[in-house]
């Protein structure tokens, strides 16, 4: 029978190469830190070692602190093998998002007297943040941490160590992956999309503009999809391309170093429209104000005097218009683009 483990998800990290907290950070609409709090809550003990007492108190976890600061993960693991109520310890990252308590499951078959920890390892590095620890590695822990050592190898060399590959295992090595950057980020996560919507003549494309250099200032790469209630035409006629199209053909394709488009005939699904863009990290549509993506709605003095859009999409309203008092989503200005685009982060990005 496998040994029971408490399981600690490490969040004291400063995320500098991502720019924002990548415990917060969201796959398929969910944080990283809460997939895997509802992943490992099976297990019965799972808690949280963060930088300080308050951080991350909305995810329902017992939170321990870092006792000794700016010396990294070594204290993590240091506070798990403290307070944890169990003698062994499943330790990971909060920016690992694609692991299971399966993996946990397995690395527990281990467990035996010979060895004080038990260490995933694939073809390129050992995974010494997807791992258990004995209660046993307490003490070299706190006498590498009084020798100024902090490398976490050296935990690892101190001990007994099992170390168990991936190889021979039924999971992928994407399931030990640290989301580390933006770029991989990108690479993993699905594009965060909202609309711009309000009545035809609003200023949704005035406000998409600007939000699209307050995005790029940010360091984050923009799509946009228009949606277009009416016919409209996309090509010069006149042009090669354009002949082809009127002769029959169902898709013309024109491109260049610099440019390129498709020009298809029929419906084309937005979330087809959405997959053409898989290397984005934020994706505005323009219009849609009856569909469920989350919208920040432009409400214009003299185009309309109201919102029109369900209350329970809307991120926030940027209007110059006195709304009514049951207007409970953040209302802005007409021209505050920070302010719209604070909500916007707020809302989807948890930043």
């Amino acid at each position: 029978m496998t040994l029971k483990y408490s399981v600690a998800i490490l969040a004291g990290g400063k995320s500098t190469r991502m720019g924002q907290d990548k415990a917060l950070l969201k796959l398929n609409n969910e944080r990283f830190i809460d997939r895997l709090a509802k992943e490992f809550l099976p297990c019965g003990e799972v808690f949280l070692s963060t930088a300080h007492p308050g951080d991350y108190a909305d995810v329902g976890l017992r939170v321990v602190a870092d006792e000794h600061k700016e010396i990294g993960p070594i204290e993590g693991i240091r506070q798990a093998l403290i307070f944890s109520k169990r003698d062994y310890v499943f330790v990971c990252a909060a920016d690992m998002p694609f692991l299971k308590k399966e993996m946990a499951d397995y690395l527990a078959e281990f467990i035996s007297s010979d060895y004080d920890a038990y260490v995933f390892t694939d073809e390129k590095r050992m995974h010494p943040l997807c791992a258990i620890y004995h209660k046993s590695v307490l003490p070299v822990i706190e006498e590498l941490i009084a020798k100024g050592k902090y490398r976490l190898a050296e935990i690892l060399y101190a001990v007994r160590t099992k170390f168990v590959s991936l190889e021979y295992s039924c999971f992928d090595t994407k399931t030990v992956r640290n989301i580390n950057t933006r770029e991989e980020y990108r690479a993993i996560g699905e594009p965060v999309v909202f609309c711009v919507s309000g009545v035809k003549n609003s200023g949704k494309t005035y406000l998409i503009e600007k939000l699209i250099n307050e995005f790029i200032r940010d360091g984050r790469s923009v799509g946009v999809i228009k949606h277009d209630g009416h016919d409209f035409v996309c090509d010069i006629e006149g042009t090669d391309s354009y002949r082809f199209y009127q002769a029959g053909a169902d898709k013309v394709a024109v491109y260049s170093q610099q440019h390129a488009f498709v020009h298809m005939r029929g419906e084309c699904p937005i979330e087809e429209l959405i997959e053409r863009m898989p290397d984005t990290d934020v994706i505005i549509i323009e219009g849609l104000k009856e569909s469920a993506y989350p919208k920040v709605e432009v409400v214009r003095k003299e185009i309309s005097e109201r919102p029109v859009c369900d209350p329970n999409t809307l991120i926030c309203i940027a209007t110059d218009v006195k709304l009514p008092e049951e207007i409970t989503c953040p209302v802005c200005g007409i021209d505050d683009v920070s302010g719209v685009f604070d909500c916007i982060k707020q809302t989807l990005f948890n930043a």
